[in-house]
């Protein structure tokens, strides 16, 4: 059985732990230099008067406290390093997850698993997990205390149990709500960061106050709840502090009774307070990190969760490059999580150096299918075959290397313009990114632009203009020159001038045998296409060479489709012809 990369991460983060672990216990039993240094000077110095005893013992002490503060400093190195290196190791895989559920399930917030890696990496590599590698040590230290006075010893007991009451009410008292918290921050966050990916609308609509009083109410709510679970936890941590100063308090004046009583030496009275503070520290340490500990936990279950419910891909072989022949068969798409198909029975095949236009009225099932042709939804029957390999026979990356695509609501990524035409690649080059530039005839629009392939565009392209964000996203999905090109409304944001540059490039493509599939609603560019698939109503209306189809035929000119857009098809389809 493989081993997701969680598991391997976390097993090598083991090794790292037993490291720690050894350090822990070097650094604990360093621990009791001071109570010894202070149980020679009160019983052995003062009693002498030796003025070289106390020099001796101190530069011992002093060297020994040196040690501890090397060991304390390895073993937090040690850890920030485990950490990166835990991170290295999960990290390219939670985003790989991330992106194939947000696809399964655009709702599933998924996204927040990103900030899971860093929530458990600062846990595992913090104090929090350091006072747990001392925890055991507790009852160490609170023996020695038993060695001074069996009252002693069972005042650190009580102290001990005390302390650690405290910490189960403190989960109790905040995990529900801290839980609560984290759902309501996630929730505000997600709906900012889609809501200001549409600012132009939300300005120019005038929908900021409602948008603001939504987010609002999620961000109110995520600090409602915070400030509960910070209340009880604040009020619980306080209490444990109390407890912590009032033993120390109890353990100095029963310790000057015993004095008193002759039972122990003077000296013993520090020695036993500064020993059983070193047995509470780590319990206290826990308490105080109790938020960070329940954090940690919900990350790392999360993370456990996405791992388990999308293991990783099996390795395939990789097929030789396609030569561009498109085969459909039977095809049904569903959206993810849908039940009922969008568009279904779908056949036919696309050869290379032909272009095929898919038409049909709004809500046909156009993007569907074109999200199915790229891989980005899957089919709920049917094939789709690259020159004969279905496209899950395929490598991910791979694919995705002989496709190009333009979707319809065309999104760039922060960076520059060379940058998004390479599609972020690290091989790219400029004469890689100049060539797709100039097929999709927009080279001379980027050097006219400030920067030119350097220009900056912002988050989603925001710096471009409708047009220009088109023309740039069909750049980036001729780069490296793909077997098939599948265009989807590539001519929606396009001028005259656009539009007759678009026909160009898909003359030009067909010239170099590549297998080129578009959607469109305007005869203009469909009269360019080879061959022409009618869809509508969720299924193929028609299929055929494109000058039989554009035939003023009555078969023809009655496509399901609702009256006023089949008309206008219609209308423009007669005035093409």
């Amino acid at each position: 059985m493989k081993i997701n990369p969680f598991q391997q991460a976390l097993t090598t983060y083991r090794t790292i732990i037993v490291a720690t672990v050894t350090f822990s216990v070097a650094i604990n039993i360093l621990m009791f230099v001071s109570p010894l240094y202070m149980l020679q000077v009160y019983d052995r110095v003062l009693h002498s008067r030796s003025e070289m005893t106390l020099i001796m013992l101190t530069l011992i002490a002093l060297a020994m406290l040196g040690i501890y503060g090397l060991l304390e400093w390895i073993r937090s190195r040690v850890l920030v390093r485990a950490g990166m290196r835990f991170d290295e190791m999960i990290a390219k895989g939670v985003f790989s997850r991330v992106i194939t559920s947000s696809l399964k399930s655009p709702q599933s917030r998924s996204e927040f698993a990103l900030m899971d890696i860093d929530r458990l990496r600062e846990f595992l590599t913090g104090s929090g997990l350091i006072a747990l590698c001392d925890l055991p040590w507790m009852p160490i230290f609170i023996a020695v205390c038993f060695f001074f006075h069996p009252l002693i010893g069972w005042i650190s007991v009580a102290g001990a149990v005390i302390i650690f009451l405290l910490a189960i009410a403190n989960e109790f008292a905040t995990k529900k709500h801290l839980s609560q918290a984290t759902n309501y921050g996630q929730q505000a966050i997600h709906f900012s960061n889609s809501t200001l990916q549409n600012v132009e609308v939300i300005r120019a609509l005038g929908m900021e106050n409602s948008l603001r009083g939504r987010w609002d109410g999620m961000h109110r709510q995520m600090l409602e709840s915070q400030a509960l679970a910070s209340d009880r936890s604040g009020a619980l941590l306080s209490l444990s502090k109390f407890v912590r100063m009032g033993l120390q308090t109890i353990i100095l004046g029963a310790g000057a009774y015993l004095a008193l009583e002759a039972q122990i030496s003077p000296g013993s009275i520090i020695a036993a307070s500064i020993m059983m503070g070193r047995a509470l520290q780590p319990v206290d340490q826990v308490v105080g990190q109790w938020k960070q500990f329940i954090g940690a936990r919900q990350a790392y279950a999360r993370l456990h969760k996405i791992f388990i419910e999308m293991p990783d891909e099996d390795e395939r072989l990789k097929l030789p490059t396609p030569k561009s022949t498109l085969t459909v068969e039977q095809v049904a798409v569903l959206a993810p999580g849908g039940k009922a198909p969008l568009i279904q029975g779908v056949n036919f095949e696309v050869k290379p150096g032909e272009a095929l236009a898919i038409v049909g009225p709004s809500g046909a099932g156009k993007s569907s299918l074109v999200r199915a042709l790229v891989g980005v939804w899957p089919t709920a029957a049917g094939s789709i075959r690259l020159d004969g390999s279905e496209l899950q026979h395929w490598d991910v990356d791979e694919l995705g290397k002989h496709l190009g695509y333009l979707p319809q609501s065309v999104e760039l990524f922060a960076g520059t313009i060379a940058e998004n035409i390479s599609r972020f690649r690290d091989d790219a080059t400029p004469e890689k990114i100049i060539a797709a530039a100039k097929i999709a005839r927009v080279h001379e629009m980027i050097q006219n632009m400030p920067d030119g392939y350097d220009t900056q565009i912002g988050v989603g392209g925001r710096q471009l203009s409708g047009g220009q964000r088109q023309r740039v996203g069909l750049a980036r999905a001729l780069y490296e020159s793909p077997a098939v090109v599948i265009l989807d409304e590539p001519n929606a944001n396009l001028d005259s001038d656009g539009e007759e540059a678009l026909n160009q490039v898909i003359a030009e493509l067909k010239a170099q045998q590549k297998c080129v599939l578009f959607v469109s609603h305007k005869m203009s560019l469909v009269v360019v296409s080879d061959k022409t698939l009618v869809v509508a109503g969720g299924r193929m209306q028609g299929f055929g060479p494109t000058r039989d189809l554009l035939q003023p035929k009555p078969a023809v000119t009655t496509i399901a489709a609702p009256q006023g857009e089949a008309s206008e098809y219609n209308q423009n389809r007669t005035a093409a012809s």
